[in-house]
């Protein structure tokens, strides 16, 4: 077996992909961070100074794994169709545990966005988290699963498998993102996280894609407003947004059942 970014004088460099195949390829890492009992508290039930936790830390790992050609000298900057990035709250063992997965379709695998998401999401809980508990642990961060490429597929503890893994795919390969939504039609669901939702008074709310002028996140801002005075402020320049946990922008497509949260910037420090 040889090592790819070792060239013939082992010297390290970049693979060239060019010539390689595209194939939908995906990946899933997961990673822990342990804390005191009473940090854990708090973050289940946001009472840490910082804010809303989870929200901030899913962000910065969606973010981290879109930039990871930036942190990671050899990999490539890949157009990643899908990051998504959860947590569960382990009371037991006074821990979270978190994980991500990314997907492509392209000439590379994406397992480093993966395992680089559950970092930066750690690390972000952290930072979150450091005012009360400065004691925190982060570890056993993995490689899962992954999916697609030459190298064939791979699940931890298993090896090599031949059945793909399942990730909500219909046949016809469109992905299925799940009925989201509380009304009896298509509707795209709406998220108001952190300050925003303060703010706005709003945490959650579903909108009838019908009512969309515009397929895409301006005409979605546009019934909004047009439902309620109070999502003007949806366009001012500091709120953010997201499209099914993926940075977006006015001219973002929608489709029905997809999820939109919008949040305020995240400082650290």
């Amino acid at each position: 077996m040889s090592l790819t970014h070792l060239n013939a004088r082992g010297e390290a460099h970049m693979v060239d992909v060019g010539d390689k195949d595209e194939t939908r390829r995906e990946a899933s890492a997961s990673g822990t961070i342990r804390m005191r009992p009473e940090t854990l508290a708090l973050l289940a039930e946001g009472g840490l100074p910082k804010g809303d936790v989870l929200a901030t830390a899913r962000i910065a790992g969606i973010q981290a794994a879109k930039r990871t050609h930036e942190l990671i000298p050899l990999c490539h900057s890949l157009a990643l169709s899908k990051v998504e990035v959860g947590f569960e709250l382990d009371e037991a063992n006074a821990c979270v545990h978190v994980s991500a997965t990314c997907r492509l379709t392209g000439r590379t695998g994406v397992e480093m966005e993966a395992l680089t998401a559950v970092s930066v999401a750690c690390l972000t809980l952290y930072d979150m988290c450091k005012a009360v508990d400065k004691g925190m642990e982060i570890g056993e961060i993995r490689l899962d699963t992954k999916t697609g490429g030459k190298s064939g597929d791979y699940r931890r503890d298993a090896g090599p498998v031949e059945a793909p893994i399942v990730t909500g795919e219909g046949e016809s390969g469109e992905v299925s993102l799940g009925v989201r939504c509380s009304l009896g039609e298509p509707c795209i669901l709406v998220k108001c996280l952190a300050e925003l939702r303060e703010r706005l008074g709003v945490g959650e709310i579903s909108i009838p894609f019908s009512s969309l002028e515009r397929a895409d996140i301006g005409g979605l801002k546009a019934a909004l407003k047009a439902r309620d005075e109070r999502f003007a402020g949806l366009d001012e320049g500091r709120v953010l947004c997201a499209v099914n946990q993926v940075m977006a922008g006015n001219a973002t497509p929608l489709t029905a059942e997809d999820e939109v949260a919008f949040f305020p910037p995240v400082t650290g420090g």
